[in-house]
């Protein structure tokens, strides 16, 4: 006659077994697994669970996701837990917790001002850069029509004098 104690510790070796399968990749289609997962209801949950999670994971993955994403996950993991492990003062701190926002998140709300700064002074540059190359070739042009001017009303040598190359 089979317990309810044996048949808990037949469950527990089979989960473990079950997460070794998990980790080392054995495919879940293996006889003795369907079998087990067939029968037992504890089994049937956990891993319809672990579905939930991977699909879960899924979704944060393609989906954009708010600060309080990890005391969620936090609160979900520790309903996963032993009554015992659940009521410890660790996980009650551990289903309030907010994550520390990066640099960069905390910056966000400065970079539209910060982008649009950095887009003036970079037109600002390109203007004056090219205000002055525009002076300077006004410049070059002008001193060579006046030196043609010279050239052609006082003679060449009067406009090389003036207008030394």
């Amino acid at each position: 006659m089979i317990t309810m104690k044996d048949t808990n510790k037949k469950c527990g070796s089979i989960r473990g077994w079950l997460y070794k399968a998990i980790s080392s990749r054995i495919n879940f289609e293996a006889d003795w697994i369907q079998n087990h997962i067939s029968n037992c209801p504890k089994c049937q949950r956990r891993i319809a669970s672990m579905g939930k999670v991977n699909l879960a994971l899924s979704l944060i993955k393609s989906q954009p996701h708010s600060l309080d994403l990890l005391m969620r996950a936090n609160a979900q993991a520790i309903k996963m837990l032993k009554h015992s492990l659940r009521d410890c003062p660790s996980a009650e701190k551990l289903k309030t917790i907010l994550p520390e926002p990066g640099l960069f998140e905390r910056c966000a709300k400065y970079r539209n001002p910060i982008t649009n700064t950095a887009a003036c002074f970079a037109i600002l540059f390109l203007m004056k850069a090219y205000v002055f190359s525009s002076m300077s070739s006004c410049r070059d042009q002008g001193q060579k029509t006046l030196k043609h001017y010279y050239a052609t009303q006082a003679g060449q040598d009067i406009a090389d004098e003036i207008f030394p190359t």
